[in-house]
């Protein structure tokens, strides 16, 4: 049973930040090509530096709330790399969301960045893996890896618009597990608890009783580094979980076993 990644390709999103970022180091430092997306141009470039066109990690910077980003990123990661492996859907945002307010628009901007985003990249990266598939017999052919969160089965009003596309992320997961298995694409995801990103460290800054608050509820009592979701995105990309597919993995140090948090923010 292989954990490589060695001489895949794997477009990584949201990964000039936090947990995004992590996952794309992760993966070039176990011999990933990496496409690092995201719409921080500046930050890519802080982050990852002008990604000269020898080497494993090139960058792309683009809305890809649209779907011409979408088909410029394919287009880009082939163009650098031939093919594409790996799709991990990490960017995501967390607003508040008012529920009795009929001019909040959390919940339409939150499931076009968390969900549409991430079905529509699956759906494009998915074209391309079966194409890639015509030449290859057997074996796995791609796997797709989505970022959730246990909001998806948590009640916080507060957060209703981030639940609401935390839970259409991992329907999407197993929805398209089924239709892309004839295909041998597999595709599945992994729901969080608080993980240390940079605006959750921002939240936790302004109030310390809710970083007290996510300890409390968290069995494991601290709240998680970005890179500890690493090690399981990369069993989910190589060939160790070949047979697994449509799975939602729970990595939250036992805080979905508990109530919800009063913290904003995961």
């Amino acid at each position: 049973m292989s954990f490589s990644v060695q001489g895949k390709t794997a477009i990584v999103t949201g990964a000039a930040h936090g947990i995004g970022l992590a996952i794309a180091r992760h993966l070039a430092d176990k011999g990933a090509n990496i496409m690092a997306a995201d719409v921080d141009e500046k930050k890519l470039i802080e982050e990852f530096g002008d990604a000269p066109e020898d080497g494993s990690i090139r960058t792309f910077s683009g809305d890809l709330r649209q779907r011409l980003s979408i088909a410029n990123l394919i287009s880009a990661t082939i163009d650098a790399f031939d093919q594409v492996d790996i799709l991990v859907n990490a960017s995501r945002q967390v607003l508040p969301t008012d529920a009795l307010d009929v001019e909040d628009t959390s919940v339409a901007t939150l499931l076009d960045q968390n969900f549409m985003t991430a079905l529509q990249l699956t759906q494009y990266a998915a074209k391309r893996m079966i194409k890639q598939a015509e030449d290859q017999p057997e074996g796995q052919v791609g796997s797709i890896i989505n970022l959730s969160s246990i909001a998806a089965i948590q009640t916080q009003p507060e957060l209703m618009g981030y639940s609401i596309s935390a839970a259409a992320v991992q329907q999407m997961t197993r929805s398209m597990a089924l239709v892309l298995a004839p295909h041998r694409i597999r595709v599945n995801a992994i729901s969080f608890g608080s993980v240390m990103s940079g605006s959750l460290r921002a939240a936790v800054a302004e109030n310390r009783e809710w970083r007290d608050d996510i300890r409390d509820h968290t069995p494991l009592g601290r709240i998680a580094a970005p890179n500890e979701l690493c090690d399981t995105v990369q069993y989910l990309a190589a060939e160790s979980s070949g047979f697994m597919t449509g799975e939602v993995l729970v990595v939250d140090g036992g805080r979905s076993l508990l109530g919800a948090v009063r913290a904003p923010a995961h």
